[in-house]
């Protein structure tokens, strides 16, 4: 898709100084944008199982709960990057906004499970625009001097957020009900958007060329969905699986194929000639991949097996994004010394250890002796990975593409989740009453659980094997706080120009 030849000139680079009342507005905005889609990834676990009962819904509805989201954020992140340079980022990061309040609307009073999942794709639509725009915002705007400030800011309030998310949701489902982790979004979003209209300057990229890979885009969400429908639906059989599991396949063959004949495709091939590049991606591919299945199934494990309420489960999870909030800057700068090969193997085998510790959860088990340590040991090996991991993305490609790398390791994170929650339950041998049946689904949880410790070992191989430590000139600052349950952290190019 082409925009019209002559484009409305750049608005001037705004230059506000973080200390300035406007500077403040434009971090609160920020803040107030990516926490809102944060917090959503993060409390939605949680109530699965009182939207299961509510909507008296199959594990197959509450799979497309989680993925119907993911599919549209992690198909449509770099677009909605794009569109933000391209037309202005305040724009569209306030459509995003938006877009995601009146998803999280419909999802709140969704009245039958399929209204749900299709409005929960429509949140993916507005995370995949607000997203990439909150930080560029603070890139865009504040004054170079105090550029550094504002992203560690941002940073450790997002990981604030992190942490909070769950035992908020929690509270929710006990209290109000599920639905209200949807509708809480309209008054954050009712608050941001004026704020944003009236304290954020516009910015956008002079050199953006004003076409879209919208092919691109289409074929890559439309081959997820097929693949995703497939895996979630594998369990009934039939003609219609195995059609869309074949038009998968094709249409996965037939994105690859238009992003190297494009001028300008959204994933450019060539960036994948970095051997260390294309290496830490298939370590995130597999290291996500087990933290998807694992958060889904866990939160499950606690309510339906070990007794719990949707408050103390949220609150149960707390250790792990604790500690990455607290020690992610810290395992950056070893990494940066020692350099990522061994973060990156560690990392992944002490998650592993951590969730076939999870193993001990049962009807009787307990917190302290029981659930406790398992969340440290996996705690500590994300502390270990995530940080090491976005830097070592950042450092394997020119520091003139780092935005468009950053973007392609946060949508692979994403759609490792996507197909791990569609995938693990086959895996495991979950039928569709599972999560119904305190004995089933403790079962079912104990086969799944070495399937993702396994693709963590294969991550923990791969980096050791591939990843090897970057020229220092290579290395650029980032966001040091990282609480990257569901994905690595979105770096904005000019993150890393400052």
């Amino acid at each position: 898709m082409t925009t019209p030849a002559r484009p409305s000139p750049a608005p001037p680079r705004p230059d506000v100084p973080l200390a300035s009342a406007r500077g403040r507005w434009i971090l609160l905005t920020t803040v107030l944008g990516s926490g809102m889609a944060l917090l959503d990834s993060t409390v939605v676990n949680v109530a699965l199982p009182a939207i299961g009962r509510d909507l008296d819904a199959d594990l197959a509805v509450l799979q497309w709960t989680v993925n119907a989201y993911l599919l549209t954020l992690a198909g449509l992140i770099l677009v909605g990057g794009a569109l933000g340079d391209r037309f202005g980022r305040r724009r569209i990061f306030v459509l995003g906004v938006v877009w995601f309040a009146l998803g999280s609307l419909l999802c709140g009073i969704a009245p039958n499970a399929g209204v749900l999942i299709a409005a929960r794709a429509l949140q993916g639509v507005g995370g995949a625009l607000l997203t990439p725009g909150s930080l560029a915002l603070i890139q865009g705007s504040i004054r170079a001097d105090d550029r550094g400030r504002a992203v560690g800011l941002w940073s450790g309030f997002g990981g604030v957020g992190a942490a909070v998310g769950p035992f908020l949701g929690g509270w929710l489902v006990d209290g109000p009900g599920w639905r209200w982790v949807f509708l809480i979004n309209i008054p954050v979003a009712a608050l941001c958007v004026p704020v944003a209209l009236r304290h954020v300057p516009e910015s956008r990229d002079p050199q953006a060329h004003g076409t879209f890979d919208v092919a691109g885009a289409a074929l890559g969400a439309t081959s997820l969905a097929l693949v995703t429908y497939a895996l979630i639906e594998a369990r009934n059989g039939g003609a219609l699986v195995i059609a869309a599991a074949v038009g998968g396949v094709l249409l996965a063959g037939a994105f690859v194929c238009v992003e190297r004949r494009r001028a300008d495709p959204m994933v450019p091939p060539e960036i994948f000639a970095s051997r260390q590049f294309t290496a830490v991606n298939l370590v995130t591919l597999c290291v996500y991949a087990a933290f998807g299945g694992f958060f889904f199934l866990a939160v499950l494990q606690l309510q339906v097996v070990a007794g719990y309420s949707a408050l103390a489960s949220g609150a149960a999870l707390l250790p792990t994004t604790a500690l990455m909030l607290l020690l992610s800057a810290r395992s950056g700068a070893l990494a940066e010394r020692i350099g990522p090969r061994i973060p990156l193997t560690v990392g992944p085998l002490l998650c592993a250890a951590g969730m076939l510790l999870m193993l001990r959860v049962g009807p009787q088990s307990s917190y302290v002796r029981d659930v406790l340590p398992a969340l440290i040991v996996m705690g500590m090996g994300m502390v270990a990975l995530v940080a090491p991991l976005t830097a070592t993305v950042l450092a394997s490609v020119d520091p003139g593409r780092a935005g468009l790398a950053s973007g392609v390791n946060n949508a692979a994170a994403r759609v490792a989740g996507l197909l791990a929650v569609a995938a693990l339950p086959l895996l495991a041998g979950m039928g569709p009453d599972a999560y119904l049946s305190a004995d089933l689904f403790d079962a079912a949880f104990a086969r799944a659980m070495p399937w993702c410790a396994g693709i963590l070992v294969v991550g923990a191989a791969l980096a050791w094997a591939t990843v090897r430590k970057p020229a220092p000139d290579a290395l650029q600052p980032q966001c040091r706080t990282q609480c990257g349950v569901t994905a690595p952290s979105l770096e904005s190019p000019r993150a890393t120009q400052r």
